[in-house]
């Protein structure tokens, strides 16, 4: 995602039907693209020699970083890097608004004031060359030709350069996506265990920018997967939360993004980079939950003339709001502990901080409202509206069995919430004030202003001048709401994918996991009982058995071996009724087949008059338990997991489909 560097768009090959649709699927959103007319340009030529100087800065401390050993320097280079990557991520979002780009599209259209939502900065990964260690694999391993492999190759070039500025829509989503499932192919394909495919993949820390390499295509997989949940809470950020379907379009990305971070924090350990350790990735799911709760509440909040504004329905809305506010303290929690702490932004604790006492205040607001400007509950209901309330604070006492029903005493216990709520929506505005990158928000220093004035109107309403009483303690409200946000996996499926090097066979047989040697070509001719075979399974079709005595047997065909060609065609791909097809139409000249037959794991590769032994693709079905690719089409499931551990500071693994 380095901006001087574009992608080179579209690929060779066949992506799916729904990233055809996509159209820009292939390309990503080029921060340096050239400008619609009327644009500044001043302001464009300011912003490209910004992010010139900043990559100078970043690679003179990246060189350093690696050169010293000093703990001192290092860590001084460190922090250095975490101020270079946060400039360079906002010169680029100035850019890209300046250059009038996809992102625009995702800019929230309403007049409402909302709280603003902590988006993720997206990995930053180099170039990369895979047609050497590939060629290298297809010749020697599979022995074909690599030349006739150049478009494959490209192809998968292509993607993953378009990868690293996808556009902050669904079809970066999908683009991400789908270079994610073509890494499973990959690794599927041309890694045997305990090796590596020699490329060294080097990615910038999204938290700090310190930079971190390493030889695991697990490595790759684990940051691909950490883009798309950051693409999620960039999308989710920017949508119009003032409506409901942008409010709901918001919960749903932050579910997703909260998802994928899940998923890489279970499957993942000894994490090359801060980012990615489980702790961070603990946190930013904590982060995503809670702001999907957040947008959950905002919901409730929009204007509805069906929704009734009884007691009921104010005590709810001070319950789902106290909610709120416990998932942001749970995160500022996390936040605030080693070793989060060490290299999380300090305007996202802040942030953080300030929206667990927004939240808390105004569930003390809405319980004020409920007390003195609804009407009184029904007797019905009076046993259960008392829930929402604790002791309180320095007590864990209940606060009665019913709430006040005299008009005087839930205006005494209505001033009670406001105090609280004026002086949490205070400390807000104080925190808010302590950061300096916060100061310049100017939409959360409205928004907090608001609900301050807010809760002081309510408060000089309620007030009297014959008030000389002291206001009681008003209780904790009770956490609580009727909908959880879900965390959501990302879902792979939705995107078919077809399998770059699908030429070079099944995966199922023909993988780097793999060994056979390559029999054939050699004629068989039918006799009064046909060939004397039993054929099953297709892609590619398996000879279950063979009669000894029998055409086949004589040629030298044994049960296990594939057929991959019949008289001259390859037939790597074909099903089973199409090669039983083809032999009922062979005459008494009989039928020329080339087979290959799997070799144990610890026996070389055959010699002699057998083709060097080939390698394989995939996994035996029967070891990772797929079924039969099919020829045009495939997603492979995923699942991300270190296989090795450490060695020398650096971890080695493999990102494999998931069972």
């Amino acid at each position: 995602m380095i901006p001087e560097e574009r992608p080179d768009g579209p690929g060779a090959g066949e992506e799916s039907a729904r990233l055809q649709e996509a159209g820009s699927v292939r390309k990503g959103s080029d921060p340096l693209a050239q400008t619609p007319r009327g644009r500044p340009q001043s302001r464009r030529a300011r912003v490209h020699q910004q992010i010139t100087k900043e990559l100078r800065m970043r690679t003179g401390a990246e060189n350093l970083y690696r050169a010293t050993s000093n703990a001192w320097v290092r860590e001084t280079v460190a922090l250095e890097l975490s101020y270079v990557n946060s400039s360079l991520q906002l010169l680029k979002e100035e850019l890209e608004e300046l250059n009038g780009s996809s992102v625009e599209a995702d800019r929230p259209e309403g007049e409402g004031i909302t709280v603003p939502m902590i988006p993720l900065g997206l990995k930053e990964t180099k170039e990369l060359d895979w047609s050497t260690p590939l060629k290298e694999l297809i010749s020697g391993h599979f022995g074909e030709d690599s030349a006739s492999y150049e478009a494959e190759i490209k192809e998968l070039g292509d993607l993953r350069q378009a990868i690293r500025t996808p556009s902050r829509s669904e079809a970066g989503l999908e683009l991400l996506m789908a270079y994610y499932t073509q890494l499973c192919f990959l690794d599927a394909r041309f890694v045997a265990p305990p090796g590596n495919l020699g490329l060294l993949f080097h990615w910038y820390d999204s938290l700090t920018g310190v930079p971190a390499q390493q030889r695991a295509l697990a490595f790759e997989k684990g940051s691909v997967l950490f883009n798309i949940g950051a693409l999620h809470t960039q999308i989710g950020a920017r949508q119009d939360r003032s409506c409901p379907e942008g409010t709901r379009r918001a919960v749903e990305a932050f579910q997703k993004a909260a998802g994928a971070f899940s998923l890489l924090r279970e499957n993942f350990s000894r994490a090359p980079s801060p980012d990615m350790s489980p702790a961070s990735l603990c946190m930013l799911e904590g982060l995503m939950t809670a702001q999907a709760q957040e947008c959950i509440f905002e919901g409730l909040l929009l204007p509805s003339p069906e929704a009734p504004q009884d007691c009921r329905a104010q005590l709810r809305l001070a319950q789902e709001a106290a909610q709120v506010a416990a998932e942001y303290r749970q995160v500022h929690r996390t936040m605030t502990q080693p070793p989060v702490r060490d290299y999380v932004p300090f305007p996202w604790t802040t942030l953080v901080h300030v929206k667990a006492e927004y939240f808390c205040a105004l569930a003390h607001y809405h319980a004020a409202v409920a007390l003195c400007d609804s009407p009184p509950a029904a007797e019905e209901d009076s046993p259960v509206l008392p829930q929402a309330f604790l002791g309180p604070p320095a007590t864990s006492e209940a606060r009665g069995a019913v709430l006040p029903q005299e008009q005087e005493e839930r205006r005494n216990l209505g001033k009670a919430h406001l105090k609280r709520s004026i002086l949490g929506q205070e400390e807000a505005l104080r925190l808010h004030a302590v950061c300096r990158a916060l100061r310049r928000v100017d939409l959360l220093h409205a928004v907090l202003a608001q609900a301050l004035q807010r809760s002081l109107a309510k408060y000089s309403e309620l007030d009297r001048e014959d008030d000389f009483l002291e206001t009681a303690e008003a209780p904790d409200i009770q956490p609580k709401t009727q909908q959880k946000p879900e965390i959501r996996a990302p879902s792979f499926s939705r995107v078919k994918v077809t399998d770059i090097f699908q030429r070079l066979g099944p995966l199922s047989v023909f993988s780097a996991k793999n060994h056979w040697r390559l029999a054939g070509p050699v004629r068989v001719t039918r006799g009064e009982a046909g060939f004397g075979l039993t054929l099953r399974g297709d892609a590619p079709v398996l000879v279950a058995a063979v009669i000894p005595g029998g055409p086949a047997a004589a040629a030298g065909l044994q049960e296990g071996d594939y057929i991959v060609s019949l008289n001259g065609q390859p037939c790597k791909w074909w099903r089973h009724a199409e090669v039983v097809a083809q032999l009922k139409g062979v005459g008494n000249e009989g039928v020329s087949l080339q087979v290959v037959t799997l070799l144990p794991r610890a026996e070389p590769p055959g010699t002699g008059h057998h083709r060097p032994a080939l390698g394989g693709l995939l996994r035996i079905q029967k070891e990772c338990g797929w079924g039969t690719p099919a020829p045009a089409r495939a997603s492979p499931r995923r699942f991300l997991g270190w296989s090795r551990k450490a060695k020398r500071g650096k971890t080695t693994g493999r990102l494999s489909p998931q069972p």
